[in-house]
């Protein structure tokens, strides 16, 4: 009853994300059956030493510290709710303390490798699916947005004659993103050839599958690996690191911090001046190669 109770005050108080429900749901669950394996009680008779032994049993486990830290929030907002509620005396896991994690750049890939696949006649073609594909990666790149706003695009949230996209992010907040001429010329084709080939079905969403059919993000995972294999050799190719590659690409361009802020939905600044590292490091690399004294 009480976990129903607190997946519905994320849903409908705080708002958050389907994507952020799965994860509250997956953290609770996964410390549940660790109570019932370890110490064979329930969620509300947890204290602050099973917590702690649940955090050890992860990092002995190898569970990386930054995954550690987003479970032990979930459980200090779930334990939280609960001693509002008067479901528990306390919130045992308030002053369990999350291991240090080392601050790790975002993975980007370099906008002289993007702009060729984008503008190559080659790779992409001219079939529905290849048409649709471009029009993923050029709005990851073109606009920053996430993959949950991706998928969640309407037609209605786009205007290629205002050259504005609409989107919905995190916390229910709307922000407006300016597109580029190429985008929209794109866009506009995409709709037409999309009118040919699934002209019976009707469906709100801007990108679809080829059976006309909202995307899903396993779709466009697949979609960023492919296209990014092509062009990069890294480990990371996912739907996010575009939206870095955009963040990245503005900053090196001379790009206002607080526009990107903006542009990319962060509520707070120091969300986007991470961004700032990867272009002291190219600084430090093009010194490097270009300082006879370096």
């Amino acid at each position: 009853m009480f976990l129903a109770q607190f997946y519905n005050y994320l849903a409908y108080e705080k708002r958050y994300s389907q994507h952020t429900l799965l994860s509250y749901q997956k953290d609770i669950s996964q410390f549940s059956d660790f109570l019932t394996k370890t110490f064979e009680t329930q969620l509300p008779a947890a204290n602050h030493q099973m917590i702690r032994s649940w955090v050890i049993d992860m990092a002995e486990a190898e569970v990386s510290p930054a995954s550690i830290g987003r479970k032990l929030s979930s459980l200090k907002s779930f334990y939280k709710f609960l001693f509002k509620q008067g479901i528990v005396a306390n919130n045992p896991a308030v002053a369990v303390q999350s291991p240090k994690k080392s601050k790790k750049l975002p993975t980007f890939i370099d906008e002289n490798k993007i702009i060729p696949l984008l503008d190559s006649d080659n790779i992409f073609d001219n079939s529905f699916n290849g048409t649709r594909d471009k029009l993923v990666i050029e709005l990851l790149f073109g606009t920053g947005i996430r993959l949950s706003e991706l998928i969640h695009i309407k037609l209605s949230d786009i205007s290629t004659t205002e050259k504005l996209l609409k989107v919905l992010g995190k916390r229910n907040k709307e922000r407006i993103i300016p597109l580029n001429k190429s985008l929209c010329v794109l866009v506009d084709y995409y709709l037409e050839l999309r009118k040919i080939c699934i002209s019976e079905i009707e469906i709100p969403y801007l990108i679809i599958t080829d059976k006309g059919d909202k995307t899903y993000p396993k779709l466009i995972y697949r979609v960023a690996n492919k296209y990014l294999s092509i062009i990069s050799t890294q480990r990371k190719k996912s739907p996010h690191v575009l939206r870095h590659s955009f963040a990245t690409t503005l900053l090196n361009k001379g790009a206002d911090i607080n526009a990107i802020k903006e542009l990319l939905g962060h509520a707070n600044l120091s969300a986007t001046q991470i961004y700032t590292h990867n272009t002291v490091e190219r600084l430090k690399t093009i010194y490097k190669q270009a300082h006879p004294k370096a």
